[in-house]
């Protein structure tokens, strides 16, 4: 039998409401949320928190839940939080995995970026919360 695979990813605006996007140095350089897989014994927020410093260099409070995403194609649950930071706090890449750090208009997405990232950003923006589990297809780049 295999462990259950479970990750996190936050959802950090800043002052202006950009939301807070990494640039991937590896498969498509792809932008997204900063986030990643769950090591043994921690949290999903643990999860958040850690691979938000360990992205972008930045310490934040994990906040509300805005939705559980099921990933048949890695039978995986992404977690997806709101985040707060110090205002002072600016990020930079912290990881080899990481080129660039950027915060984003909602409306003004860089390329490429994938549906699942657009919609994790879209229902957590969303104040009229649907149900928070989402069952994910494959990717689709936008």
């Amino acid at each position: 039998m295999s462990d259950k695979l479970m990750g996190a990813a936050a959802i950090i605006t800043n002052a202006e409401g950009k939301i807070l996007l990494v640039k991937h140095s590896y498969g498509k350089n792809n932008w997204d949320l900063p986030g990643g897989k769950s090591e043994i014994n921690e949290s999903v927020q643990q999860t958040a928190a850690r691979e938000v410093l360990e992205e972008t260099g930045l310490q934040v409070e994990i906040g509300t839940l805005t939705g559980i995403y099921y990933d048949p194609a890695y039978d995986m649950h992404h977690f997806v939080f709101i985040a707060a930071c110090d205002g002072d706090q600016q990020p930079i890449p912290n990881s080899p995995e990481i080129l660039e750090c950027r915060y984003c208009t909602p409306d003004d997405l860089p390329r490429p970026i994938s549906d699942f990232t657009y919609n994790r950003i879209l229902d957590a923006l969303n104040t009229d919360r649907r149900p928070p589990f989402h069952t994910i297809g494959p990717r689709q780049w936008i």
